[in-house]
């Protein structure tokens, strides 16, 4: 019997993939695997671009979760905004780049008041030049509750629609349930 979660006989890493999934569902450890993978075969070290920022002690304790857990070898880029640059810096070389998170990006584009549209635009268009393997990961918070705020309801459906764009693009859409992968999309 194989594991599902097993990556080893996974076909080889796409351009572009984009991986779902809920809160504590396994998408980030499950993309940190499939990048990490490539990088050990070819030899390459992974680039980690992070969203996230530490705004208190819970948030703190989950990014320090995700550096516990990477390998050494990652480089690490925080960036809270201007996504697209730093996508675009490490986008055109031969290591492979790991986005996580989709989800924290588009709030941290929200609470700083600037155009989502427009941030999207330029994110969809680093994302779509790249030759660099990438994996970005986001939620998939459109089965759970609708908001009971205007905000949260606005954020939910901007979210929405990255996602679905970024599904677009991508080369390979993967949700992961309960650490589980399930293939949505597959192109290559």
């Amino acid at each position: 019997m194989t594991n599902d979660n097993d990556t080893t006989d996974a076909p080889a890493l796409p351009r572009r993939t984009l991986v779902l999934g809920g809160a504590r569902s396994g998408k980030s450890h499950y993309a940190e695997t499939l990048v990490m993978r490539l990088a050990t075969a070819t030899a390459t070290p992974p680039v980690y671009i992070a969203t996230a920022e530490a705004g208190d002690a819970e948030m703190l304790a989950r990014i320090d979760e995700h550096q516990r857990r990477r390998d050494p070898v990652w480089t690490t880029v925080e960036t809270l905004l201007g996504l697209d640059e730093a996508l675009a810096s490490h986008a055109h070389t031969d290591r492979p780049v790991l986005l996580d998170s989709l989800t924290l990006w588009l709030s941290n584009v929200m609470h700083a008041g600037l155009d989502v549209p427009g941030e999207t635009e330029k994110l969809l268009l680093a994302f779509d030049g790249a030759s660099a393997p990438i994996v970005c990961v986001s939620d998939e918070v459109g089965l759970g509750l609708v908001p009971d705020s205007a905000l949260g309801r606005q954020y939910r459906d901007a979210l929405g629609r990255l996602n679905q764009r970024i599904a677009a693009q991508a080369d390979r859409v993967i949700l992961v349930a309960a650490g589980l992968p399930l293939i949505l999309k597959d192109v290559t």
